[in-house]
């Protein structure tokens, strides 16, 4: 096919995206030359010998192909099994993300960085109790379980945090991303697309594919320094890697990163008090240290060895809703410790590590990966700053601190795969085939709390895990593949697969696929996809239970085979399915301006939501079953007291549009150029049908339904521009965001305090209008291995929408945490310090 020549390199918000298939990187060479060789992204040199070339074919991850600026000519592995296929080639939508792309968004961590890139990402807004402790985002406006995370195209494992208050993302133990560090990433590939046929389980609203360095030479060291326009939630991270060789065979690359947050307050006052002493609203604080180290050694000529190995570390706080000082006039000791009232604070404790290990090489063209992972997440939750009332009556001690619950989470995924590209006499075109086979064992455990927070009616705020709802459950997970890619004519591609998985806990899933590209002209390029997909119910899902007491409130969720579950006609829970579809087209009308628009639809059948909602009297009878034991008013608090279980209670139907856009403006040699970029994501999810209850009444509320169909923006627009001083010393990014509305059933309080819910189905529409981000950043090279950055995030301050009045708890949640949309922080302000050596 013939290309344009010197197409300048589209620069999508930090996206390449691939749907510029028909260009060459632009003006590569010169864009290398206007910037310090310390500041290139580069990999491992390739050795000049046949023994290094051979071995570099049978790298899925080769170094010389891992992108330097995001260009259309780097190869992917993510959405393909073919090796050494190029981005412009890809048959799916695949966004390219480079380290310097999430550098230059100026954010802390890996999660918030994307979320300024990429539009059809997003993250919650806040996050109510231990779920603001983890960090989740979503593909599609659909939940972080069906966005399947690989680490070096190896399946990640979840946390054992799940959220699990009310929200969209209720019910989710996604990939915490953030505890992999930031400094370790060369780029991350983004298959927008379903793929549960190539990779299984999760893969619903598509694949993110981060790929870690593995450059064998260089030191680079980047300091960041934040605060919010209200002047608090103050963060510094320091961010650090390096590689070396070993021997002439083999590199090693080490890095780490340490970030702090302190916490964010916006709260409105508190209606007991008329002030603002309820910091219930805000960002947690946190403090992360995480580790990875990443190597490789050449064996032989066609074996090579490698290694990943990621360790972090996590401390975060949340506040609670505050308890005044009158609620304490009958316990004369922890008035006496507590003489204005006090606030809980939860509190995570968290070590997540990863180790891989593996094997690939090439025999007689066949190329074999075989390895190993295991990965293992452990939560301790606490909650500080608290009380145990009953214990202080009954035995006179007053302890404040209480270790309530534990949970672990541990993944050993082993696979074996195989490809090999055929050529068969009679067809003209290579017939790519690959397959493989794995097994994974899961588990995850629930730990119980210390005596002192599980006595009487436990630990305020957050009472320990009972022995009653604490076990340790497992199931192992036996799969197998076969993809086969070839041409059917000369700019025709076809790429077919096929997956079969055996869980030992809910059966056998079949899943397949078919993608088919079309370019009839050098300017024009058509695809679609078809598929179906599977999300398998999480261990958390099936066994997590758990109370959260609030001053006149307490919200349960129990598991859904438990005694208090069944008694309400609960059932076990089975897979999600989905049936995936999608088009393209991409083309170049003009010389250098690349538009690509997709539309998708995305069904997914019996979607695991909270369901079963039992209120008052029936709350009680339903958690006094499973163990728990709540204050004695407890039933008092009418509908302001409930538990639910996860169910198999929807099914919805997603339909999107993806569009965007890349031209460069060449002002002139000795002033520069301009990328600019234009990327929308439209996006809204109906539902399709629910299941209902044994006495026939609907098993979601208005709410509930609102959670997944409404609760994610219903559009997402990033455009702007980069300017590149001729000589790099200077860089000036702006880029708009557009944040679409989001629609919620809001809760109805009454009372002269909202201490109480006006009945479990009064709700009121609230809308979350459109906002506006502005995002600037200012970089000044000061030398070669020196730059200084100057930067705004949400530079004019914007901030969600208000609740009204009558629906905020207490008074004080002014900004409706569960949804997706506008963060609370409001503006961000930085300066970054970037050494390379």
């Amino acid at each position: 096919m013939a290309r344009p020549a010197n197409i300048t390199r589209p620069l999508f918000l930090g996206t390449t995206s691939i749907f510029c298939l028909l260009a060459e990187p632009v003006h590569a060479q010169n864009e290398s030359s206007s910037l310090p060789k310390q500041h290139q992204t580069t990999g491992k040199k390739a050795p000049s010998t046949s023994r290094a070339r051979q071995l570099t074919v049978s790298d899925p991850h080769p170094v010389a192909a891992q992108p330097a600026t995001g260009g259309t000519e780097a190869v992917i592995v993510t959405g393909t099994r073919e090796i050494g296929k190029k981005a412009r080639d890809s048959i799916s939508p695949v966004d390219i993300i480079t380290a310097r792309q999430l550098s230059e968004t100026g954010m802390p961590s890996l999660r918030e960085a994307l979320t300024q890139l990429a539009p059809s990402l997003t993250m919650p807004t806040s996050g109510y109790d231990a779920g603001a402790l983890t960090s989740a985002f979503s593909l599609r406006g659909l939940s972080p379980n069906e966005t399947l995370v690989l680490v070096d195209g190896k399946r990640r494992h979840t946390t054992a945090n799940i959220y699990a208050d009310p929200g969209p993302q209720q019910g989710s133990t996604p990939v915490d991303v953030d505890m992999i560090p930031l400094a370790a990433i060369d780029h991350v590939e983004i298959l927008r697309d379903g793929a549960s046929a190539q990779y299984g389980s999760d893969a619903v609203a598509g694949v993110v594919n981060i790929i870690l360095k593995k450059q064998d030479h260089g030191f680079h060291a980047q300091s960041l320094t934040g605060i919010t326009a209200s002047k608090d939630g103050f963060e510094q991270g320091i961010y650090m890697d390096g590689g070396a060789k070993l021997t002439d065979r083999g590199y090693i690359h080490v890095s780490g990163d340490y970030v702090h947050e302190d916490h964010t307050y916006r709260s409105a006052p508190d209606l007991r008090t008329n002030t603002k002493i309820n910091k219930l609203l805000g960002q947690p604080e946190q403090t992360r240290e995480t580790v990875a180290v990443k190597a490789g050694y050449h064996i032989l000529d066609n074996l090579e060895a490698y290694a990943v190995a990621t360790y972090a570390h996590r401390h975060a706080e949340s506040f609670q809703n505050y308890r005044t000082a009158s609620s304490l006039d009958n316990y004369p000791a922890y008035a006496a410790i507590y003489p204005n009232g006090y606030s809980p604070v939860m509190t995570m404790d968290e070590n997540d590590w990863e180790v891989t290990a593996g094997l690939r090489g090439e025999i007689d063209n066949w190329h074999w990966d075989l390895s190993s992972v295991y990965g293992r997440d452990y939560d301790r939750i606490g909650i500080a700053n608290s009380a145990n009332l009953a214990l202080s009556t009954d035995t006179g001690r007053t302890p404040t601190n209480f270790d309530a619950q534990g949970y672990n989470n541990e993944q050993w995924s082993n696979t074996f795969d195989l490809s090999k590209a055929f050529h068969i006499p009679g067809w003209p075109y290579a017939i790519n085939v690959a397959g493989g086979a794995s097994y994974r064992y899961e588990s995850y455990s629930i730990g119980t709390g210390s005596p002192d927070s599980t006595y009487s009616s436990g630990s305020d705020a957050l009472q320990g895990t009972v022995a009653a709802n604490a076990g340790n459950y497992s199931r192992d997970v036996i799969g197998g593949y076969i993809d086969i890619a070839t041409h059917l004519a000369k700019n025709v591609q076809l790429d077919l697969a096929g997956r079969y998985e055996h869980y030992t806990d809910v059966g056998d899933t079949e899943t397949g696929k078919a993608a088919l590209r079309y370019d009839p002209l050098p300017w024009l390029g058509l695809r679609a996809t078809i598929s179906n997909g599977f999300h398998a119910p999480t261990l958390a899902q099936e066994y997590y239970s758990a109370v959260a007491v609030s001053p006149t409130a307490a919200r349960g969720i129990i598991a859904a085979n438990s005694p208090g579950a069944r008694a309400n006609g609960a059932s076990a829970l089975k897979p999600e399915r989905s049936t995936n579809v999608s088009g393209g087209i991409v083309l170049e009308p003009v010389k250098r301006l690349h538009i690509t628009a997709d539309v998708y639809q995305i069904n997914l059948r019996d979607q695991i939501l909270p369901g079963g909602n039992v209120y008052g009297t029936d709350a009680l009878s339903a958690l006094q079953m499973n163990g728990f034991t709540l204050p004695a008013d407890a039933a008092t608090w009418g509908s302001s007291l409930s538990t639910h279980w996860f169910a198999n209670v929807a099914s919805t139907r997603t339909q999107g549009l993806d569009i965007t856009a890349t031209y460069p403006t060449e002002l002139s040699p000795t002033i520069g150029r301009i990328d600019w970029d234009v990327g929308i994501n439209l996006n809204r999810t109906r539902l399709t049908h629910q299941s209902n209850a044994a006495d026939g009444t609907p098993l979601l509320t208005a709410q509930s339904i609102a959670y997944i169909t409404t609760a994610y923006p219903r559009s997402k627009m990033i455009w702007g521009g980069r300017f590149t001083s001729s000589d790099g010393k200077w860089t000036v990014g702006v880029h708009e965001i557009r944040w679409g509305q989001t629609t919620s059933e809001l809760t109805d309080y009454t009372g002269p305090t909202n201490s109480a819910s006006v009945s479990a189905y009064s709700f009121t529409q609230f809308h979350n209008t459109p906002k506006f981000v502005t995002n600037l950043d200012i970089t000044y090279r000061v030398m070669p291995q020196l730059s200084f950055t100057l930067g705004a995030n949400n530079l004019f301050n914007a901030l969600p929408s208000r609740v009204p009045d009558s629906n905020r708890y207490l008074g004080v949640p002014q900004y409706y945490m569960s949804t997706s949309q506008l963060g609370i922080n409001g503006g961000f302000y930085y300066l970054k310090a970037d050494v390379r050596f």
